[in-house]
């Protein structure tokens, strides 16, 4: 039976990278997407997990095994 995730593939590699310390900017540009649309990765991560900032959705995202 395969894992359901909360967020999608590219949501988790966004999140991911932020846990490495990679500014928006940065996920972009390693992604090949534009910033815009790596902080709506982002945001949508934040919002699917109920996390109130980016330190707190990459917190429950490794206690929930999203990455």
């Amino acid at each position: 039976m395969s894992r359901r995730y909360l967020l999608t593939p590219r949501q988790r590699e966004c999140l991911s990278l932020a846990r490495d310390g990679k500014t928006a900017a940065q996920i972009a540009h390693q992604l090949g997407i534009s910033e815009h649309t790596a902080n709506s990765y982002l945001s949508e991560s934040y919002r699917r997990l109920g996390a109130r900032n980016r330190a707190h959705a990459v917190a429950l995202a490794v206690q929930l095994g999203e990455i």
